[in-house]
Order: structure tokens, then sequence, then C-alpha cells
């Protein structure tokens, strides 16, 4: 749980702080919630899987589009791929496959999944004004259609980044749940620790072969889908790329605006980090591919270099 980087842009020089605007002070990786799209997906799936919902050989028919009364949903890239697979599903980031495998559960039992990974709480770690994640009522949930199904890929509620990386994290850790946190301990001048920070202890969350097994479909997102850009080079990379409407106080969400993300493990065989950027209303390309992946995939070089991580 341990979080050895975290960069929030723009930010502020301490030097000459009465230069910025307040804003800036901010730390909105812990401080803001957002939707986070299709970064939430392989959780979903893990979650379907874990409640015997779905088996990892199950087919879902991807028409393009469905309708939910007045309400349409359909995939980012207005495309309809027919017949796919759980792994396929997430490389090509399909909304209506998700939407499917989530149909396939009970919304009650969707619901108690989400709050059992943490939703509706924070995450613990040991930096002031935390911003707890948030959910819609149990009520509206589970007897409104549309609300599973966009939560399905990630719309519909809301958390920090820092909470998404601790639940993802949970998928390169066996299913392990653990407290984020940027305090080691208390040392004396000689290097000395004379005071280690306890923090509780990790919570089971997914089964280890429910990890594992979405962990892979991880990696061929990076091999073959949607996460190419985030590609290295005789390194297995696992990732996951969103591109999510950005939501107005309230409800609704902005005209036209994107928040786009891409979350990479390194390795994926033998993960030892979990890699987040966040792109709030990119200029350019707007899409967690081409404005995150890149920026994700040069944080995951540099901790190659850095920690010496040897080639897969």
């Amino acid at each position: 749980g341990a979080i050895p980087a975290l960069v929030v842009e723009p930010t502020f020089d301490a030097n000459t702080y009465f230069k910025f605007p307040v804003e800036n002070f901010k730390n909105w990786a812990i401080a803001d919630t957002y939707e986070p799209g299709s970064t939430f997906k392989p959780l979903n799936v893990a979650i379907a899987l874990d409640a015997g919902a779905i088996k990892p050989t199950d087919i879902f028919n991807d028409p393009g589009k469905l309708y939910f009364g007045e309400d349409m949903i359909q995939n980012a890239d207005r495309s309809s791929r027919g017949d796919l697979n759980l792994t396929q599903i997430l490389a090509y980031s399909s909304n209506i496959g998700m939407v499917k495998i989530i149909q396939a559960m009970q919304p009650a039992v969707y619901y108690q999944w989400l709050e059992k990974i943490g939703l509706g709480k924070n995450t613990g770690v040991d930096l002031p004004f935390e911003a707890p994640s948030s959910l819609r009522n149990q009520k509206d949930f589970i007897t409104k259609s549309i609300e599973p199904a966009t939560a399905s890929f990630g719309q519909g509620f809301a958390l920090t980044p820092l909470q998404l990386t601790q639940m993802l994290g949970s998928l390169a850790n066996g299913g392990k749940l653990v407290t984020p946190h940027v305090i080691k301990g208390l040392s004396d001048d000689q290097g000395q620790m004379d005071w280690q920070a306890t923090y509780p202890e990790p919570q089971q969350i997914f089964t280890p072969n429910t990890a594992k097994l979405v962990l892979e479909m991880m990696e061929q997102v990076v091999e073959n889908g949607t996460g190419k850009p985030a590609q290295i080079p005789g390194y297995r990379v696992a990732g996951k790329t969103g591109t999510a409407q950005k939501a107005l106080p309230g409800s609704g969400y902005t005209a036209g605006a994107i928040v786009a993300s891409f979350v990479g493990i390194i390795p994926a065989n033998d993960p030892r980090y979990v890699v987040l950027g966040v792109v709030d209303e990119p200029r350019g390309g707007t899409f967690g591919s081409t404005a995150a992946a890149p920026m994700v995939k040069e944080v995951m070089e540099a901790l190659i270099s850095v920690k010496q991580i040897p080639p897969s």
C-alpha cells in the first residue's frame, strides 16, 4: 500500500504561493472525486466472476447499443462488435458487453459488491482532506435498470483517483485491498527507525484466482486492445484505458467534456507497481489511450530504471 509518488498538476510554488489560484493548493488525487469510466471495468468483471454470475468462458453479444426506456447506451466508438469473450470486452472496452455482464447479476447483489470493495467510503490514507466516494442510494440503484447499466462501465458513481488505484491494486495483489499510505515511520539522525507505522490488515475482496484471471485479461488490453500505447518492449504490462464523461456537481454531465485515464500494472507477471494517470479535459487526443496511456508509460519506464525492474 505504499505510495512512492503522487503528483498533481497544475500545482504551486511554495516560495511564491500568493501568485497562484487557490484551487492549485488542492491535492485533487485525494480531495476530489470523479467518475472513472472504463478503468473501472476490470473490477466489474472480477465482481461478476466472484459473484458466480458469469463464467470465464462466457460469450456476450455486442449489438452496439441498448435502450433503457428513453435512455440509450452505446459504445464510445459507436461500434458493434458481435460476439465477445470477457477478454475482448475489456480489450475493446465494450460498454455494451459490460452492461450484459452486469445484467447477469441481481442489482441488489451488485450493489452489495460495490459497497464491499469500498464505494461509499474512503481509503483511510494518512493524508488530510480525503474525499469519500459516492454511490447512488440503494433504492434507486435497485429499481432503476439504467443505474447498474451505467455503473457497469464506470459512470453514475464517483471516487478519488487514489481510491481507484487502491481498488485496481487488489487485482495485482491476489485480490487483497490494502490501505494506501505515504508514511513508513520515523527515523533518528542516524537513519535508524524509531517508530514504524502500522496499518489495517489487507482485506480479501476477490479470490486470488479471479484477481489473476482479470489481470491476465488486462494484459491483453495492452497487447491487443486500446492500451497498445503503453507497451514497453521486454516487459509484460497490464492496463486499462478510460474515457469518461465529466460529471457536473449534483447531476448531469458537462457537454463535450472528457476525463481521460489509464491504469498500468507492471510487471504483469509479478506485479510491483500500479500507476494511474488521469487527465481532466485533455486537449487534442481525448481518449485514455492517447491522452493518458503515454504518460503512464513514461512513469513505468522511469520505475523500470530507478527500481531496476528486470525484463519479463
